[in-house]
């Protein structure tokens, strides 16, 4: 792997704050340590004293004086020692990543924390993505890559999909517009990166068969890109064996991958993860330092003692509980879309993730149907276009998200009486 192609597009100017590096070289040191170098606030002026938080399962979170004062305190930007270390253990378990054994230089695998996995996306785009790049998505995607990329002044290109994911032929056509030999010469308009969802996708919860991520992994490796594998809906596969991630076939270094815990754990406390070769992560975390500085330090302790006190077997005993959640509710949406929609949709069962994808049929654009009809009948969907490259264009589709209503409500609210609802005027 080349990181000479990728590393030029981070600036030049981006260095270590020498202010963050006295604070975390402070927060390596012992307590003997005597510091008149760091700006960090006294937490004995802070009105916070402890917290107890009870876990559904009655286990409970416990943040003494002395753990609280760590909690309200400035972190390391790369994320606490504690927490780090069990994803690492986690990411090993989950993906064996041959990258784990490789020396720093020839990409070994590193991984940061992120302030959900959205920031860890923002700043790997804002790393790698110059004006003008070539960038390769599957369209439709996720509305807030979109909008991630698109101030960037890339141009995005979409690879077609179906309901098992980026298509591999699709994407050798793509590439045919380059030859391997131009992607290293000075001004080579090939793309260095190629996006994807591999699971749940979001919006059409389309997953990818491990056979045609073998195949995008080879065009990656024959055209040296970086994949960035946008993963939050990994944990909400519905069948297992889950299937194998692109970070497992990472012979090269080549994979940038996020996490999340928004949709296992809490979306609220912001909790996310970047895996990659650590020549690239290193460069995340100076983002970092540069921005928000780090994660909150109160909610990585409070998600890192929960998962101590569970370890791997628990945590997984835990998905374990919200994966047959989802299935429940994909089954409820399934059936009902059965009961009211045959003939006037069409979608595929998704695999994974909180989203059925349907087309409907002789709409040519879902707009003004969601906005309009189907708000005055207090029914809220998705309209498609949101997640096309182009908004613009006529989009026939709509996202329906079975994450939060009851069967009941899915089947009253989005499904009975179609016709009367969603038919054009």
């Amino acid at each position: 792997m080349n990181y000479a192609r990728f590393l030029t597009a981070v600036s030049a100017a981006r260095k270590p704050s020498p202010i963050r590096m006295l604070t975390e070289l402070q927060q390596r040191s012992p307590p003997s340590l005597i510091s008149l170098a760091g700006g960090a606030p006294n937490p004995n002026t802070f009105p916070f004293q402890s917290a107890s938080i009870t876990v559904r399962n009655g286990q409970t979170v416990t943040f003494d004086e002395v753990t609280m004062k760590r909690a309200l305190q400035y972190s390391a930007s790369n994320g606490i020692p504690e927490l780090l270390t069990w994803m690492k253990n986690l990411q090993k378990n989950l993906h064996n990543p041959p990258t784990a054994s490789y020396s720093p230089e020839s990409g070994q695998m590193e991984m940061c924390v992120t302030t959900g996995s959205q920031e860890g996306l923002c700043k790997v785009f804002e790393m790698l993505v110059n004006p003008g790049d070539n960038v390769l998505l599957d369209a439709p995607t996720y509305s807030g890559t979109l909008a991630a990329l698109q101030p960037l002044g890339c141009n995005l290109i979409n690879v077609p999909s179906d309901q098992h994911g980026m298509i591999p032929a699709a994407l050798k056509e793509v590439l045919s517009r380059w030859h391997p030999s131009e992607v290293h010469k000075p001004g080579s308009t090939a793309p260095k990166i190629l996006y994807t969802i591999p699971n749940g996708g979001n919006p059409t919860g389309a997953s990818m068969t491990a056979e045609r991520k073998k195949e995008v992994y080879e065009l990656a490796r024959q055209y040296d890109m970086l994949i960035i594998e946008d993963d939050p809906y990994y944990f909400l596969q519905f069948e297992k064996p889950w299937a194998p991630t692109f970070l497992s076939m990472d012979v090269d270094g080549r994979i940038i991958r996020t996490d999340s815990f928004s949709k296992i754990l809490s979306s609220g406390l912001r909790i996310g993860f970047v895996t990659g070769p650590k020549p690239l992560v290193d460069r995340v975390v100076l983002h970092i330092q540069a921005s928000t500085m780090h994660t909150s330090t109160f909610t990585q302790l409070m998600v890192s003692q929960l998962l101590h006190s569970w370890g791997q077997e628990g945590f997984l005993q835990h998905i374990d509980r919200v994966i047959e959640f989802y299935r429940k509710q994909r089954d409820a949406m399934i059936s009902s879309a059965d009961k009211w929609l045959k003939g006037l949709s069409e979608w595929h069962t998704p695999s994974a993730g909180m989203f059925l994808w349907m087309k409907l049929k002789g709409i040519a654009d879902t707009q003004q149907l969601i906005m309009e009809k189907a708000l005055e009948k207090e029914v809220l969907l998705v309209p498609g276009g949101v997640f096309m490259i182009n908004s613009s264009e006529p989009c026939p589709y709509v996202r329906a998200a079975f994450s939060l209503s009851t069967p009941e409500q899915i089947d009253e609210s989005l499904f009975s009486r179609p016709r009367n609802r969603y038919s054009t005027p």
